[in-house]
């Protein structure tokens, strides 16, 4: 007996030397940078993005209803209020609205940067517009803040980059390797017509990029557990996306007399089945990466659960699923968005369908997710249909290339006190259709993400502080200098 219990205190002993061995080794992987030469916003700067928010470019499910005047409006006032970059560059506009500027750097044999964003926004409900502090489409600006829809989402990002690109023209600067501007007019839509259309543009002028940024992830402020410190999260991949339509029909009839199931009880039955069989939760690679970068930098505890996660696997996920963004993070969602049934009190309908969500985890194909509802509802009755969209959940982007150096460089030298790591990026962005100009796509977009502005993302009162949007003019700058100067 005491030799079994010797044994087994020596395996203990053994295990945590080695659970304490990977906690001490953990070394940072911060990188050290010099900060960034302070850059003179241009004085209008501000006033620019104040009335790129006034022209409402709104993105509708309709594309009959979408304002195309409203887009002609948008392209001419980059054209007149970036007038270095409009002659001096080279623009090309996609199906009218999406647009592409390019910068030739001096060497061709180096594989261009693109740097994206979006155009459009998604609407203001009628019902919501009194609810606003200012004007939804007013581009108020007061207490430091600029107001209005697109703020955030995504003006910020092309705005950012406009004015980037015309101080750099203004001082002279040469880039060495070529920069692609890339802005899409219908994102909010599924980018068709835009990213989609602007990827086969260049794809057809034999563009291979060496990496592209898109918007995504940004600095979050409170809402990374373990840390104090802001967190700049760097997209290195995003989940996939898939609507699935169930329908289904059955005899209906008077309300007094109602069958043992009708239409509405089995589809209540499937979608109650398919939320009580979540896909199983899993680790990613860019959570294992978001937790081999932010690890080090953790307090001891959750620095020596993230150092060993052949351990702890299974407690960081149950701690993951504790929060809705951390559940999103470690698994395939499953979010019914539609129920369409009935047109009267007292009659039973014929006919009923809903239609289900999935933002699918990488690793997790489009065809799984299919079986997976299949098998789980388990009834020839219900037709399963794809909705008109859908994309496939992409491969993580390294982290040591140079496209992840040069973003994590550019925000260690203008926000030098935030602790930068990859991450998932849960919704669905442009990016997912330039893969076939590049391997090394991230999202990133420089503002400030907290628990208020994070409510603001197609909500209510939509706003960046002025701060901010010089700070994200000063990060596009040194990005387009440190990308494009080799």
């Amino acid at each position: 007996m005491k030799k079994i219990l010797l044994s087994l205190l020596v395996v203990v002993v053994l295990i945590v030397g080695y659970l304490l061995f990977n906690t001490f080794t953990s070394e940072s992987k911060q990188i050290d940078v010099p900060p960034a030469a302070k850059i003179e916003v241009n004085t209008n700067a501000r006033q620019h993005m104040s009335q790129a928010i006034q022209i409402p470019t709104i993105s509708n499910e309709n594309y009959l209803d979408i304002d195309s005047a409203a887009f002609y409006r948008f392209r001419d006032f980059l054209k007149t209020t970036y007038p270095y970059t409009d002659s001096l560059l080279e623009t090309t506009y996609i199906n009218e609205f999406s647009v592409i500027i390019k910068w030739p750097g001096s060497n061709s044999t180096l594989k261009p940067v693109i740097v994206m964003g979006h155009i459009d926004v998604v609407p203001v409900p009628e019902e919501n517009k009194d609810k606003w502090q200012a004007a939804p489409f007013g581009g108020e600006i007061k207490n430091g803040e600029i107001w209005g829809r697109g703020a955030i989402d995504d003006k910020i990002s092309v705005i950012g980059n406009m004015e980037a690109v015309e101080h750099l023209l203004k001082s002279g600067f040469k880039p060495t390797r070529t920069l692609y501007l890339c802005f899409g007019h219908d994102e909010e839509i599924g980018g068709i017509n835009g990213a989609i259309a602007i990827v086969s543009h260049l794809k057809a002028q034999g563009v291979e990029a060496e990496f592209v940024l898109d918007e995504g992830s940004a600095i979050t402020q409170g809402l990374v557990p373990g840390t104090n410190k802001d967190v700049a999260l760097i997209g290195t991949a995003e989940k996939g996306f898939i609507s699935l339509k169930l329908s289904l029909a059955m005899d209906g009839g008077h309300s007094s007399m109602p069958a043992k199931e009708t239409t509405i009880d089995v589809l209540a039955e499937a979608i109650t089945k398919l939320k009580s069989n979540p896909f199983p939760a899993r680790l990613s690679q860019p959570v294992v990466d978001f937790m081999n970068h932010l690890g080090p930098e953790a307090g001891f505890l959750q620095k020596m659960a993230f150092a060993n996660q052949w351990l702890f696997k299974p407690m960081l996920i149950s701690t993951f699923e504790k929060s809705k963004a951390g559940n999103a993070t470690v698994r395939t969602t499953t979010a019914p968005t539609i129920i369409q049934a009935g047109v009267k009190e007292n009659v039973i309908p014929y006919q009923a369908t809903a239609t289900v969500n999935f933002r699918i985890l990488p690793g997790t194909t489009i065809t799984e997710v299919k079986e997976h509802v299949k098998n789980t509802i388990n009834d020839e009755r219900i037709v399963i249909t794809e909705g008109s969209f859908s994309s496939e959940a992409p491969a993580a982007s390294g982290t040591d290339t140079f496209g992840y150096k040069t973003i994590n460089k550019t925000i260690r030298a203008v926000f030098p006190e935030t602790i930068t790591t990859p991450n998932l990026v849960i919704g669905a962005t442009d990016s997912r259709h330039y893969y076939p100009l590049s391997e090394n796509i991230y999202r990133f977009t420089p503002f400030y993400l907290n628990d208020e502005s994070l409510k603001t993302f197609h909500g209510i009162d939509e706003r960046i502080a002025v701060k901010d949007f010089d700070k994200a003019i000063a990060f596009y700058t040194e990005l387009i200098r440190n990308a494009t100067s080799e």
